[in-house]
C-alpha cells in the first residue's frame, strides 16, 4: 500500500512531463561536453612550465631554444626553475604557475619542460573551473599524463600528450604536431617509424581489427596510479593509449594486471601501446632469473580481451614523438597498424 502511494505520489510530482516519451530526451544525455583549445601558430606566445620534476637552467634553455626554432615567443614565471627536493618548487608554486598561464591573456598555449614525478600531487590544488573558462592547448608526455586526465575528467578539454621542452624536436615529431596542433583537420592518420625491436619489427599487431572510440591514455604507471581517484577516465567506448619507460617485464605485467582486475578494460573499444622504452629484461642483474619477455607480456595480458591492439607506435620516451590528443574520437586500425584522427583536435 505504502510503495503504491509513494509511485502515484511520484507521478502527480511528475506532471506532464511524466509523459513525454523517452525518445524525446537529449541525445547527448549522459555525455561528457568537450572542449577544443584554439590552434596554434607561430608567433604564438607559449607558456613555459614545470609541474612535475624540476629542469635546471641548461633545460630551460634547451626548452626556449627548441620553441624558438619552431617560430613561438616564449614566456616563463621565476617559479619554473625553483626546487624542492625532487619536485620543481612547493606544489603551491607549481599550481600558481598554471593557474598563471591558463588565465593570462597573452599566453596562448602552454607546454611543460619535462615530465619526472609530481603532477598528481596538485591535482586536489587545481582550478578547473578557472581552466575551463581559459581552454589552452597543454601538451607534454609522462608524468604530464596526469593532468591530461584530470583535466580531461573534470573540464572536458582535451589536451595533448606530445613533447615536452626538452624533447628531440625532429622533423618526424613536428610534422605530427602541426597536422594535430596547426590546423582543425579531420583524417589525420598516424603512421609509425618501423624499426627493429626483440628480434622482430615494430609496431606489430597483438590482435588485429578495427574499432573507433574517444583516444585516451598515457604513461601506464601513471594510469595505473590514477585508478580510484576522482581523477580516473572512464574507458568505456574509448580507444586506450599507453606508453612506459625503465620497467622491466614483470613490472609491466603487474600494471597491466591490475588495470585488468579493476575492469579498466572491460568495455575498451582497443588498445595501441607505443614503444617501451629500456622495458626489456636487464642484460645485468636482472630481477628475475628467468623471465617473460615484454613481447610476451604483452600478448599473455592484452590478446585475450578481444579487442584490436598493436604495439610500437611512435610515442612516449622516444625520439619520433606523435602529439596524441586526448579526448578525440580516433579510429585505431590494429592490422595497419595505424591511428586515424575522426575530428579536429582544435578550433
Amino acid at each position: 500500500m505504502k510503495r503504491r502511494n509513494f509511485l502515484q505520489t511520484l507521478a502527480l510530482a511528475g506532471g506532464a512531463a511524466a509523459l513525454s516519451p523517452i525518445k524525446n530526451l537529449p541525445s547527448n544525455l549522459g555525455q561528457k561536453k568537450i572542449i577544443k583549445p584554439k590552434r596554434i601558430k607561430p608567433g604564438d606566445r607559449v607558456g613555459i612550465v614545470a609541474p612535475g620534476s624540476y629542469i635546471d637552467l641548461k633545460e630551460l634553455l634547451e626548452t626556449v631554444e627548441n620553441l624558438q626554432k619552431l617560430g613561438f615567443k616564449t614566456y616563463y614565471t621565476g617559479n619554473v626553475m625553483k626546487r624542492y627536493g625532487y619536485l620543481a618548487g612547493r606544489d603551491e608554486e607549481r599550481v600558481q604557475d598554471l593557474h598563471e598561464m591558463f588565465k593570462n591573456p597573452e599566453i596562448d598555449w602552454i607546454i611543460a619542460a619535462r615530465g619526472g614525478y609530481g603532477c598528481t600531487r596538485i591535482l586536489p590544488m587545481l582550478d578547473y573551473d578557472l581552466i575551463a573558462k581559459h581552454p589552452k592547448v597543454l601538451m607534454g608526455y609522462s608524468d604530464i599524463t596526469a593532468l591530461l586526465f584530470a583535466i580531461y575528467e573534470k573540464t572536458g578539454l582535451i589536451g595533448f600528450h606530445g613533447p615536452v621542452g626538452i624533447s628531440n624536436f625532429n622533423d618526424f615529431s613536428i610534422d605530427y604536431m602541426k597536422k594535430v596542433l596547426y590546423a582543425p583537420d579531420e583524417g589525420v592518420v598516424l603512421r609509425s617509424k618501423k624499426q627493429q625491436f626483440d628480434g622482430q619489427e615494430i609496431p606489430f599487431t597483438v590482435r588485429s581489427g578495427k574499432a573507433r572510440g574517444r583516444l585516451v591514455g598515457g604513461n601506464l604507471s601513471l594510469a595505473t596510479a590514477l585508478i580510484g581517484t576522482p581523477y580516473d577516465v572512464d574507458y568505456s567506448g574509448k580507444i586506450v593509449f599507453l606508453e612506459e619507460v625503465g620497467e622491466e617485464p614483470y613490472r609491466i605485467d603487474r600494471m597491466l594486471t591490475q588495470m585488468i582486475e579493476a575492469g579498466k578494460f572491460k568495455n575498451a573499444k582497443g588498445i595501441v601501446l607505443g614503444k617501451f622504452w629500456n622495458c626489456e629484461i636487464k642484460k645485468e642483474k636482472p630481477e628475475f632469473e628467468n623471465s617473460l619477455t615484454l613481447t610476451e607480456v604483452i600478448y599473455d595480458r592484452l590478446f585475450k580481451l578481444g579487442i584490436p591492439v598493436f604495439y610500437g607506435a611512435s610515442f612516449g620516451h622516444i625520439n619520433n614523438k606523435f602529439t596524441l590528443p586526448f579526448g578525440v574520437k580516433a579510429e585505431l586500425d590494429a592490422t595497419e597498424k595505424t591511428i586515424t584522427l575522426l575530428e579536429s583536435a582544435v578550433v
